[in-house]
């Protein structure tokens, strides 16, 4: 079951926003009294601790602009969870008044006098009030392992045991070197901080289409988390970070024919397909 409110860009971001830095960083918090911005609770973990799997107790808040919010929303239609899990999107704080002030409740309920940001996605519990996780990676594999219903007819195993490693490699690879590097590459006023992005992206790009010449998916013969994360991660690159770049560096991100199919052809699925529709024309990536 879902509620839908009016659509909105992102979470407020924790990642430094220097795209000239080497890597990702998360921001540290400015004191040992600020109130954490990470809350990373588990399902299933420790039974005793009362986060277990129930249909019905969990609510998502997702904001339908972000990437990682569309990695949830994905792998909740691929694993068919919809009816089992509340979904609720959110706008901005003055056009979705009353889901702020519920999702805002929640991280209160969580930390007393909590006063920092209002991240999603999220993961709240509905009996308790409070904030299990707003840590994607987390979510995600607590929704695969276990909120999920393997026995569903045609419903994929998007984390089996012997690939998980190989996902948590990919994901930390998309982050780096394709949507952190972009950001790189675009970057106006520092010539060799751009040269540096453009040369790991088209990299990674070429490492990813030689890949997807071989197998029809990211790891292999079979739709995975993996394959959520990518598909993401390139939707993202053609219609946020490829307009950034100079005509010349944009033309060569485009040169990889299998990454292209591959994204036409995930979208024919009907868990892609519900999302971006507009992104996905004939010289998506």
């Amino acid at each position: 079951m879902s509620e839908t409110f009016p659509l909105s860009s992102g979470p407020a971001a924790l990642l430094d926003p220097d795209p000239c830095s080497a890597r990702p960083r998360i921001a540290p918090p400015t004191s040992p009294h600020t109130p954490p911005h990470r809350f990373r609770s588990r399902i299933g973990v420790d039974l005793a601790g009362g986060f277990y799997p129930a249909p019905h107790r969990y609510r998502l808040y997702l904001s339908a602009h972000c990437p990682l919010a569309l990695r949830v929303s994905i792998t909740l239609d691929l694993l068919g969870l919809r009816d089992t899990v509340t979904t609720t999107l959110l706008g901005r704080p003055d056009e979705t008044p009353e889901a702020f002030a519920s999702l805002r409740g929640a991280y209160e309920a969580t930390w007393h006098h909590y006063s920092g940001p209002v991240d999603t996605p999220a993961l709240c519990d509905r009996w308790t009030g409070r904030v299990v996780s707003n840590h994607t990676p987390d979510i995600l594999r607590d929704l695969a392992g276990h909120l999920s219903d393997h026995v569903g007819a045609g419903r994929p195993r998007l984390r089996p045991a012997a690939l998980a490693t190989d996902i948590d490699a990919l994901r930390e690879l998309l982050d780096a070197d394709i949507t952190h590097a972009a950001r790189q590459a675009a970057a106006v006023n520092e010539a060799e901080c751009r040269d540096a992005g453009l040369k790991r992206l088209l990299t990674a790009l070429g490492r990813l289409d030689r890949r997807l010449a071989a197998a029809p998916y990211a790891l292999g013969d079979e739709l995975t988390a993996a394959d959520v994360d990518l598909w993401v991660a390139l939707v993202q690159l053609d219609t946020e970070h490829r307009l950034r770049l100079d005509p010349d560096a944009a033309d060569q991100v485009s040169r990889h024919a299998h990454l292209r199919a591959y994204v036409r052809r995930l979208h024919a699925h009907p868990a892609f397909h519900t999302t971006l529709p507009e992104a996905l024309g004939p010289d998506a990536p």
